[in-house]
């Protein structure tokens, strides 16, 4: 089968696109001929070789997570009913960005929805309502969204606003913000530019945004902290800066600010009632409508990499892999 592979740790120019071995579905697996899948910001991390504490993974490997497909072939212990479905889900260990990967059989695409929909909403969908149900109710709070047009902020945005706050966001140029806008944002900030942790003190009345989710990491989650109210609440989630924020445990529990981290978004490692079921509902209900910016095919993976990178996506990137 055709496969984007990761050859080394490195740029996106280790990304070769070669034929390996067709993977063989084990006991509880399906097998699963891939027409599109996700592909997301930690992907390029972990491809330079970093995150290594929370992704075991060493070169040469298949990227991608979130994928869908036909069910080509199951395994041991997975009823043959399973051919020929269609189906949404996660493969254990990457491996999403090929022609044939295994996976548990998590969740069949329901009739409402269409595949790209699904899996584009998929993974941030699920990561964006472990946030919604960690977070404190967020009708009439003051909300800072950082990255508010990646793809999981778009979403995140959505959902605050359905449940009545004031949504601040915060992303970098006129056409990520006027995106921001479209799916509900109240408050547009430019945080390419000095001084905008003052424009969220203004847009707060001084005092703070309530509840916090930074997407973004590094120095702008650090000054997202320093914006959130005392008593407030933030998770500290993203690093597409190339760190998390770096926030003082000592400084957070004088103002009383509640804080979570990556570690509280790990379905593995949290409690947590969201199931993939409930995100593709929630998606069908409307609640969750993900903002597709581009395809890419199976040979330019690369390149996908390269606009996570750079900054340049408005929205989401997905991998079509079928011909």
């Amino acid at each position: 089968m055709r496969a984007a592979v990761v050859t080394a740790f490195g740029g996106p120019e280790v990304i070769e696109t070669r034929e390996v071995p067709d993977p063989v579905p084990a006991a509880g697996q399906v097998l699963v001929e891939v027409d599109t899948a996700d592909v997301i910001f930690v992907e390029t991390a972990i491809r330079r070789g970093e995150h290594g504490k929370f992704f075991d993974v060493e070169p040469p490997y298949v990227p991608g997570g979130n994928l869908g497909g036909r069910v080509r072939a199951t395994g041991p212990g997975v009823p043959a009913d399973w051919i020929g479905k269609t189906v949404v889900g996660r493969p254990p260990n990457f491996g999403g960005h090929a022609e044939l990967a295994v996976l548990a059989p998590e969740v069949e695409l329901p009739p409402e929805l269409d595949l790209r929909t699904a899996v584009a909403v998929y993974g941030d969908g699920f990561t964006a309502l472990m946030l919604e149900e960690l977070a404190p109710s967020m009708t009439g709070q003051n909300v800072l969204i950082t990255a508010s047009a990646g793809g999981m902020g778009l979403l995140l945005i959505q959902l605050a606003h359905k449940a009545g706050a004031r949504v601040i966001a915060a992303a970098r140029g006129a056409e990520k913000l006027a995106l921001s806008r479209a799916q509900g944002a109240d408050v547009l900030i430019d945080y390419s530019k000095p001084g905008w942790d003052k424009l969220v003190l203004d847009a707060t009345g001084n005092q703070g945004a309530d509840i916090v989710f930074d997407g973004a990491g590094g120095e702008l989650g650090s000054t997202a902290f320093a914006v959130t109210r005392n008593g407030g609440w933030l998770s500290a989630h993203g690093a597409p800066s190339g760190t998390f924020a770096t926030i003082d445990p000592a400084t957070a529990d004088h103002r009383g600010i509640t804080v979570k981290g990556i570690m509280d978004l790990r379905a593995d490692s949290t409690t947590t009632t969201v199931t993939p079921h409930q995100v593709l509902t929630r998606a069908a209900d409307g609640d969750l409508r993900p903002v597709i910016d581009h395809l890419y095919d199976l040979a330019h993976v690369a390149d996908a990499h390269r606009a996570l990178e750079t900054r340049t996506l408005h929205g989401k990137a997905l991998i079509r892999v079928s011909r």
